[in-house]
């Protein structure tokens, strides 16, 4: 009897314990004793320095020009409305079934981060060859992953954590494209046909950012708007036509050009380019007789790597954020025509609120979604919701057995698709209330750093890691 007390004793007394340390491996923060980690000190990062002619366009093959025209288009970052929000109204799977997904072709890449661009039947992927040393441009048929035609250019590129990572921009008629290291180049949509060529760092003698260029370019009204950063101007408009300087904005503080990229916003009765540069963030005249003045800017934000692009909001709020442990703020602009107020309402470290290490958050329904960085605490690497009136007040998380990594997200028939670090993707429903998943599935095999943006067009899902891109049918 008195043995058998003992045992029992014994089993509850390591059963507590067991549940003590299960607790306290969950709740707890492994960050709290981080120092933040800035470029330059893991010896990786370093800005590029190196300095050679490149003859932008130079190269060009073609194989033929057949492939199955489709009538959707997902044609620049974050998606033809800047919102990463699909508005097709095709319907699309939410579980995969038993036979897993549907994937169309899978095609290898060199190493990077590049997502793609899809226009009308078409995939266009900025792709790095190392054998070549070639920044080529990849025109591929969405229907079945077969390359119509590339055109690039040789320029030395050191593997540096990947190496292309930007997302061209596409309209009916033009694509642009920015390089590792910031080579603009201009071609006709179609057929590749070369038109112009900007070297930025050479011309405006900007510095490269660290782990090469991230910013994706951007055409408003057949003009390419780039931000250029350095002593000579902060952004700049170039004629697609003609390749003609159209307007430059000055850049007495000599702002620097960081990886995020120009968001178009509209308000105060005027239209406006937020951009969120190494020195401060500005707005700046899109259109009228002043076009590229600035319209307002703060130094506020002030931050050695910038990823993430600003998330503009109708009532003026507009939330910024970025990885190292610099998290987030959140200002509120004010004004109209020429007269604008920028002030910041809340700022904080990524373990009080909503941050984000490299994705932009998605508004949708008055509320912000996000995967938080690996500095926020307890909930890092979950998926979140906050309400932009307090980013601090966490709505909702995935809670701690579904975290994600840097990986990207967005929404198609009203369905988040997110993508983790090792390719497996999720499909979740998007709600203010609560997180609600659909499925999970592995995507990619051996799945490795994806952390491209998706795209989508006609129920076709494009997705990439370091070295494979896919496309996934996830019609109904």
């Amino acid at each position: 009897m008195f043995q058998h007390r003992i045992l029992n004793i014994a089993f509850y007394s390591i059963s507590l314990v067991a549940i003590v340390a299960l607790l306290w491996w969950l709740m707890r923060d492994p960050t709290s004793k981080f120092t933040e980690s800035l470029p330059g000190l893991d010896k990786r990062g370093v800005a590029d320095t190196v300095s050679e002619n490149v003859d932008i366009g130079k190269i060009f093959e073609t194989n033929n020009l057949i492939y199955k025209e489709m009538t959707e288009s997902w044609s620049r970052f974050r998606g033809n409305d800047y919102d990463n929000i699909s508005k097709s109204q095709v319907k699309l799977k939410e579980k995969f079934g038993p036979k897993g997904p549907d994937i169309r072709w899978s095609i290898p890449l060199g190493e990077g981060h590049s997502g793609a661009a899809i226009y009308k039947g078409l995939v266009y992927v900025l792709d790095y060859n190392e054998k070549e040393k070639a920044d080529l441009l990849r025109c591929i048929s969405l229907s079945d992953g077969k390359e119509l035609w590339k055109r690039g250019y040789h320029v030395t590129i050191k593997r540096n954590h990947g190496m292309s990572r930007t997302i061209p921009v596409i309209t009916e008629k033009y694509i642009v494209t920015m390089g590792p290291r910031c080579h603009v180049m201009c071609l006709d949509r179609l057929t590749g046909n070369f038109r112009w060529g900007l070297d930025v760092a050479r011309e405006y003698s900007s510095e490269i950012p660290f782990w090469y260029t991230g910013q994706c370019p951007l055409i408003d009204n057949d003009v390419a708007v780039i931000a250029t950063g350095g002593k000579k101007a902060l952004i700049i408009g170039i004629s697609c036509e003609t390749g003609k300087k159209l307007w430059e904005t000055p850049n007495p503080e000599g702002w620097k050009m960081s990886h995020s990229s120009i968001m178009p916003f509209n308000f105060g009765s005027r239209k406006m380019y937020v951009y969120s540069a190494i020195g401060g963030l500005a707005g700046i005249a899109a259109d009228g007789p002043d076009v590229g003045k600035v319209l307002w800017k703060t130094a506020a934000w002030n931050h050695s790597v910038v990823a993430p692009s600003p998330v503009c909001m109708p009532d003026g709020k507009i939330f910024i954020t970025a990885g190292y442990g610099a998290g987030a703020m959140l200002l509120q602009l004010k004004g109209n025509g020429s007269n604008f107020t920028i002030n910041v309402l809340q700022q904080y470290l990524p373990r009080f609120g909503l941050a984000c290490e490299q994705q932009t958050p998605v508004y949708w329904e008055g509320h912000l979604f996000a995967i938080l960085p690996k500095d926020a605490g307890s909930l890092r690497n979950q998926f979140v919701c906050v309400d932009p009136s307090d980013c601090k007040k966490i709505v909702w998380s995935s809670g701690q057995s579904t975290r994600f990594g840097l990986g990207p997200y967005f929404i198609a028939d009203n369905k988040f698709f997110i993508l983790d670090d090792e390719g497996t993707l999720t499909i979740a429903k998007p709600s203010v209330a609560k997180y609600i998943q659909l499925d999970r599935v592995k995507v990619i095999k051996d799945g490795a750093d994806a952390w491209a943006p998706m795209a989508i067009a006609n129920g076709y899902l494009v997705l990439r890691d370091s070295k494979t891109m896919i496309c996934i049918n996830m019609n109904i």
